[in-house]
């Protein structure tokens, strides 16, 4: 640590640090791999009809685990939450050409899975508050081609359940939870990604807990959970006997986690009760330094939700303030603050979509819907999501740095610094 004078308003100087990086991995994780080392068993799966088919003993324990912990049927361990989003939509009656309703404010991977399976992704807006998808925005979006809906419990706070599953059931559609950065969050009771058709949570090394990469899938109906792990084990190689309707979708993948990542995943999940606490005293915290600050919008957790903390979200009102975000997040980088984020993703804004290519160069999978020129992708499309990324979104990361007492304490100072000095940024 050293004393550095404040690089642009002057003032008192500030001790400037370096905020340690986030880990979740103990000496609880390394013994747990050690033991898995010494069994020389590190995969114990077999692509046929036996006992093997499921897995090893560690992976077996940590999806039980994990049923127990989420209260649901079934809990699936894959290498990937990308691997699970595909399985999850393969697992549901798609013929190319369908669509599924999605988020654009999410990671790429939530859209190119519908992709994968020959569908097409339509993107309806999110609302303002928790930059969930906006249910009124949904239900606009559905035809007679809509087979399901994806929502993305984004940031850490879980959708609109209530509101999506009404408007499901009115249409006959089934509901994906991807509530990769949500894990444990509370939506009247239930856990995020446990009250729809299938949903779960990423173990990717960035998430609150983790196995460097992998996934887990939940779902409460057991013909689904089965689709899924053939999906999961290369299903073609397992369905002798099925009906051709039983066949739909089963290519079958290589999606395996293996029992090193299970092993830490159990350790990691012993975790999560703690970590979500700890993340939820930062958030109140910041909150309670914060909230005052004019023009600026600290995270909003909706009656009914608890909320995980994947991110500190916090929306800037630029126009009242009359300077870009650009410029505050200059400035608060200036200050020393670390973890800061400004940039998140539109995914309908993407290459991809605007221009309707992902198979080959003919427009397949859009050449298998005859709505698809009334599906638009691109600027104006989602304005509050484009508007979000554009202008106002500002967040902490939470999974990049611990953020220590200091940590914070710098965090706040610098954060009433540059907003008692915004005059000095126009």
């Amino acid at each position: 640590m050293r004393n550095e004078k404040l690089a642009l308003f002057g003032g008192p100087k500030i001790i400037k640090k370096t905020f340690k990086r986030y880990n979740s991995i103990g000496k609880e994780e390394i013994n747990a791999v050690n033991k898995v080392m010494k069994t020389g068993i590190l995969s114990n799966y077999i692509a046929n009809r036996s006992d093997q088919f499921y897995g090893g003993k560690k992976v077996r324990e940590f999806e039980t685990m994990c049923q127990k912990y989420f209260n649901v049927k079934r809990a699936i361990s894959v290498n990937s939450w990308t691997s699970g989003l595909i399985a999850a939509v393969g697992a549901l009656d798609i013929n190319p050409g369908d669509e599924i309703i999605v988020s654009p404010w999410t990671m790429c991977a939530t859209a190119t899975a519908i992709i994968h399976w020959n569908a097409i992704p339509v993107f309806a807006d999110i609302e303002n508050k928790t930059f969930n998808l906006d249910p009124k925005k949904v239900e606009e979006k559905i035809t007679n081609r809509t087979k399901a809906i994806m929502s993305v419990d984004i940031f850490g706070h879980p959708g609109p359940m209530d509101e999506l599953k009404k408007i499901a059931k009115k249409y006959k559609l089934k509901i994906i939870s991807d509530a990769a950065q949500s894990p444990a969050a509370m939506y009247k009771n239930k856990y995020a990604g446990t009250m729809v058709d299938i949903g779960g949570i990423s173990l990717n090394c960035h998430k609150h807990i983790q196995t460097g990469e992998g996934g887990v899938l939940f779902t409460n109906d057991i013909k689904l959970a089965e689709r899924m792990c053939m999906i999961r084990n290369h299903a073609e190689a397992v369905v002798e006997g099925k009906s051709p309707k039983e066949l739909a979708n089963m290519i079958g993948y290589n999606f395996r986690l293996g029992e090193i990542e299970c092993a830490i995943g159990i350790e990691q999940l012993k975790k999560l009760k703690s970590i979500i606490f700890s993340r939820r005293q930062i958030a109140q915290i910041l909150n309670k330094e914060l909230k005052n600050l004019r023009g600026l919008r600290t995270p909003i957790v909706k009656k009914g939700c608890t909320h995980s903390y994947y991110a500190y979200p916090m929306v800037i009102d630029t126009k009242m303030l009359g300077i870009s975000k650009k410029k505050i997040y200059k400035a608060l980088i200036a200050e020393g603050v670390q973890g800061l984020q400004i940039n998140f993703t539109n995914v309908h804004r993407l290459p991809m979509f605007i221009n309707k290519i992902a198979y080959g160069k003919k427009n397949f999978p859009w050449t298998h819907n005859k709505n698809s020129k009334k599906i638009k992708y691109g600027k104006g499309t989602c304005p509050v999501a484009e508007d979000l990324l554009d202008n106002t979104y500002m967040g902490f990361g939470m999974f990049v740095y611990e953020y220590t007492k200091s940590d914070i304490d710098l965090i706040i100072k610098s954060f009433k610094k540059v907003w008692s000095n915004l005059h000095k940024l126009k």
